[in-house]
């Protein structure tokens, strides 16, 4: 099993073909969008998949060591996270092409008018080791 991170972009990512932004909704798409979210990883609980998922606040910012005796600094010339991240969800697969095959399911996840998304999703795996395979 290796475990990868499905992870769900504000921009980035190529648009989605039903590419209306969440906060245009109605209510009840929001609310079967997340239904559609919960089901999916109760069906990977179910199977022994899933991991963990969270969906991101808006709120966030960038933190950087800011030398000894020096306080953290705060944001910086990077994009910044919150801008980009909207959730993610960490799976527990036997393949690459199962994660391709989850990530595809997840990405047809309701938006507006009940269509789905389509959003692109990112799929990374998890090093198990260090870089250099030591």
């Amino acid at each position: 099993m290796a475990k990868y991170l499905m992870l769900k972009h504000y921009r980035g990512a190529p648009a989605s073909v039903n590419d209306v932004p969440m906060d245009q909704w109605k209510p009840e798409e929001v609310t079967a969008h997340i239904q559609y979210m919960n089901d999916f990883a109760a069906r990977l609980r179910e199977s022994g998949e899933y991991v963990d998922s969270q969906a991101l606040a808006f709120d966030g910012m960038w933190v950087q060591f800011g030398g000894e005796g020096r306080p953290p600094v705060t944001d910086g010339p990077f994009a910044e996270t919150k801008d980009l991240i909207a959730g993610w969800m960490l799976i527990d697969v036997d393949s690459q092409e199962r994660a391709i095959e989850l990530a595809g399911e997840l990405s047809a996840a309701p938006g507006a008018g009940g269509d789905p998304l389509h959003e692109w999703l990112e799929v990374r795996p998890l090093l198990s080791g260090a870089p250099n395979g030591e």
